[in-house]
């Protein structure tokens, strides 16, 4: 169906279910347990895990599938948001639109950069993105403040024209951005005991559009230009002999991959009208490396698990304090309780990135192929421990 094949149909149907009940599945704990600390099913959070997913696939059709190493990518995030926030100021508060502008912005940033850094391969590809990052973040911080609004960032005033939306502005308020209507921050409670749930407008529009991103990935990757680019990943020097030229297609790769960047930095405009430079710093570059690499390299799933568990560790591992660390240790005697806590403490709070560390050289180190291997391992494990039930089953018991 929808021109997928059975097992990429089903993969497609799962991560529709998980996102449409992610306000449930990241609620597991009653609000006033002490585990309530790791629900994950607010907002905000969510949004995060959706946009940053469609951020790590983008960047999955590249450094997958063609084999090219990007340092750069962050850059198209922050042209992206900036192009978004821009189309809220000067024209309409409409998401759609500044989604389009952001896409269409980034792609044609990514072919620029593409054009020029795809002349080389290797670490040198990866040096000259990085170069182009960290000079579109100069840019942007203090030469360009006029456009991105420097060290402050771009942000919504009552005083832009907003053109298709000037009866909106006589309010006196700033207006949120909004979907014909639907303010993207407007959400409702569910109650069932002492659960609370969290229905968000924006989470459900990044929602839909996470998938859409995800069915085209697909679809790109089981196409015959998605062979092409596995074939540039395997051997291109073979590929050139054969006359093929591999360079266009890479730099086709290398474009799609910034419209998914620029659709993210859109996105997050959208939930929260602010673009800044540090959306384009190195750090957020090498963050979707390890998304891509954590989930699962090449892999169509992996990169979207591996930004929902970084993410995860920033929004929830960073807030456990030592003040949570002693209430849950609290029943055991006082000499135990402050061992445990001066041991776990190191690795959450401000040092969640040392937990961070560590879980991604395990992976790298036992699971290459990222948590999609960690989970095809236990799922032959689980179909081999069935197999070998079912064999004893059949065995005949011996006559007495």
């Amino acid at each position: 169906m929808l021109g997928l094949g059975k097992r990429d149909f089903a993969l497609l149907v799962i991560v529709a279910l998980l996102t449409i009940l992610a306000p449930f599945l990241l609620n597991p704990f009653p609000v006033n347990s002490a585990m309530a600390q790791f629900n994950a099913g607010y907002p905000d959070l969510m949004q995060r895990f959706v946009i940053f997913g469609i951020f790590a696939i983008g960047y999955n059709i590249l450094f997958g599938l063609t084999g090219y190493l990007s340092f750069g990518h962050a850059a198209f995030l922050g042209v992206g948001s900036y192009a978004a926030v821009w189309m809220f100021k000067l024209f309409s508060m409409n998401v759609i639109p500044a989604i389009a502008l952001a896409v269409v912005t980034s792609g044609l940033f990514a072919l620029l950069i593409g054009y020029v850094s795809l002349r080389r391969s290797g670490i040198y590809f990866a040096i000259l993105t990085l170069a182009f990052a960290q000079m579109s973040y100069a840019l942007a911080y203090s030469v360009l403040t006029p456009i991105t609004g420097g060290e402050t960032g771009l942000q919504l005033a009552l005083s832009d024209p907003r053109l298709l939306d000037f009866a909106v502005t006589e309010s006196g308020n700033i207006p949120r951005p909004g979907l014909f209507g639907l303010k993207m921050n407007a959400s409702t409670e569910l109650a069932f005991g002492d659960w609370v749930f969290t229905f968000s407008i924006g989470y459900y529009f990044c929602a839909i559009i996470m998938l859409l991103a995800f069915y085209m990935a697909i679809r790109l990757f089981r196409s015959p230009f998605g062979m092409m680019l596995r074939a540039i990943k395997s051997n291109n020097t073979r590929m050139t002999y054969t006359g093929v030229h591999a360079r266009p297609y890479a730099l086709a790769a290398f474009v799609i991959s910034g419209m998914y960047a620029g659709l993210a930095g859109g996105l997050m405009a959208s939930m929260d009208p602010l673009a800044g430079a540090e959306r384009m710093f190195w750090t957020a570059s090498g963050e979707v490396v390890l998304m891509t690499i954590l989930g699962g390299v090449g892999t169509l799933i992996g990169p979207v698990l591996g930004a929902g568990a970084i993410k995860y560790m920033e929004n929830i591992v960073s807030k456990i304090n030592e003040e949570i660390l002693h209430s849950w240790f609290a029943f055991m005697p006082d000499g135990l309780e402050n061992l445990l806590v001066t041991l776990i403490y190191p690795f959450v709070g401000k040092g969640w990135h040392l937990t961070l560390g560590l879980v991604f050289m395990l992976v790298v180190i036992f699971l290459p192929g990222g948590l999609v291997e960690g989970g095809q391992r236990l799922g032959r494990l689980f179909r081999g421990r069935k197999a070998r039930e079912a064999a004893k089953s059949k065995q005949s018991n011996p006559a007495e």
